[in-house]
């Protein structure tokens, strides 16, 4: 990352179905859908046009993705920016849900 967000709290919020990041008064945000299996589809991932550019895409990524290995859930993949972290970090292929693949 060209920056460091670790100060830069994950929400996990329930209401909107996303994970959200404030970074310097923008949200970046990953959609999902958790399925009865503890299954968590990630659907889209946006970083605001003023925080582009700067890391804030893969912070939420990463966080979200220990969110998950920490959650005992399994991931699938659905979001194409998610797949491409995916496939750069091939650590995090161990969380993949049964036949999903990048």
């Amino acid at each position: 990352m060209s920056n460091d967000y670790s100060n830069c709290e994950l929400i996990m919020n329930q209401e909107k179905k996303c994970f959200e990041l404030q970074v310097a008064d923008h949200t970046a945000f990953i959609e999902f859908i958790l399925n009865n299996e503890n299954i968590l589809f990630l659907t889209h991932t946006e970083v605001p046009k003023a925080l582009e550019g700067k890391g804030v895409g893969s912070a939420i990524v990463e966080k979200t993705l220990n969110y998950i290995q920490e959650q005992n859930y399994t991931l699938a993949p659905l979001c194409p920016f998610i797949a491409k972290y995916l496939i750069r970090h091939p650590e995090w292929k161990s969380i993949l849900a049964n036949g999903y693949h990048v």
